[in-house]
């Protein structure tokens, strides 16, 4: 076998797995045009089309995925050799990608990141930041971090934060302006202002009711939609209108007055943020470094 042909297969696998050139190229640091251009000459060398491409989509020949079939198993052993030399040591090393919402980027992640990395030299960690539910095997990572409620029936998961509270807020000026709901029915009184969801919903205000425990929901109107939670918060401290939020995100606000909370008795604890992975047999070391450091940052938020 000619050894150069192994890069270009590697790429050419990397390419079908994401069934687009541009995400690979992403993912391998390079153009589109340069992975483009490797390919077509892996195809001139091996006498035979292994990809049909269009502007918009990407799709296997039949040699192609009979190439792919047989390339799979040999690169999937390729690669726990790798890992299992990097980890021969027992110092966790190699790439790490997590899916996660950028709220818990946000909060839970980004303020501990130079500790993470000071503390494990050899692993560089990638942040695949996504509000959505992706499959995180099919995306390529090696865990995700969502809300206990979101995780599937078919992953492990640990907690990595304490239990988290939705909470209404508005500023001391909107309130002066229209008063204080005493509860979720005098919402449609305000202006309450929306989160939509990537999939194209709204997000529902969530409560429960005092003394029964009565889980529901109240579709709530106002006159500003938005889908990044920061730019809702943003429009909250301009006093437009009243939000929703987990609480963890409006604390600092709450503390220094700008945000007032209301509805407290309304929106009790829920689990919260957990690390979830396909397995803890054979938990890759650099997957254990994390899920350890972020239930470490756990604890020490609750002895505090």
């Amino acid at each position: 076998m000619n050894p150069s042909l192994l890069p270009s297969l590697a790429w050419f696998a990397l390419v079908a797995r994401h069934g687009s050139f541009t995400k690979a190229a992403t993912e391998m640091g390079v153009s589109r045009a340069a992975l483009s251009q490797n390919l077509k000459a892996l195809e001139k060398q091996l006498g035979t089309r292994l990809l049909y491409r269009t502007t918009r989509d990407m799709s296997l020949t039949e040699a192609g995925q009979h190439l792919l079939d047989s390339l799979q198993p040999s690169l999937a052993t390729i690669e726990s050799a790798l890992r299992d030399l990097g980890e021969a040591s027992g110092e966790p090393s190699g790439l790490l990608r997590v899916n996660m919402a950028r709220m818990a980027a946000r909060h839970f992640i980004e303020p501990h990141l130079s500790e993470f990395l000071d503390r494990y030299p050899r692993v560089t960690l990638e942040l695949m930041l996504d509000d959505g539910l992706s499959n995180i095997i099919a995306e390529g990572c090696d865990a995700g971090i969502r809300l206990g409620e979101s995780l599937a029936e078919h992953m492990i998961a640990v907690p990595i934060t304490q239990t988290l509270e939705m909470a209404v807020v508005g500023t001391p000026d909107y309130f002066k302006r229209h008063g204080k709901p005493d509860a979720p029915a005098d919402l449609v009184h305000h202006n309450c202002i929306n989160y939509r969801y990537r999939g194209g919903g709204l997000h529902d205000w969530e409560f429960t009711m005092p003394g029964s425990g009565h889980e529901f929901t109240v579709e709530v109107k106002g006159r500003y939609v938005v889908n990044d939670d920061d730019g809702m918060l943003r429009a909250a401290l301009q006093g437009i209108g009243l939000i929703q939020h987990i609480n963890v995100a409006v604390q600092t606000a709450i503390n220094e007055s700008r945000l007032i909370r209301v509805l407290r008795e309304w929106c009790p604890p829920f689990p919260g943020f957990y690390l979830y992975a396909p397995s803890r047999e054979q938990m890759p070391l650099k997957l254990r470094a994390l899920l350890d450091f972020l239930v470490e940052k756990r604890e020490a938020i609750a002895r505090v």
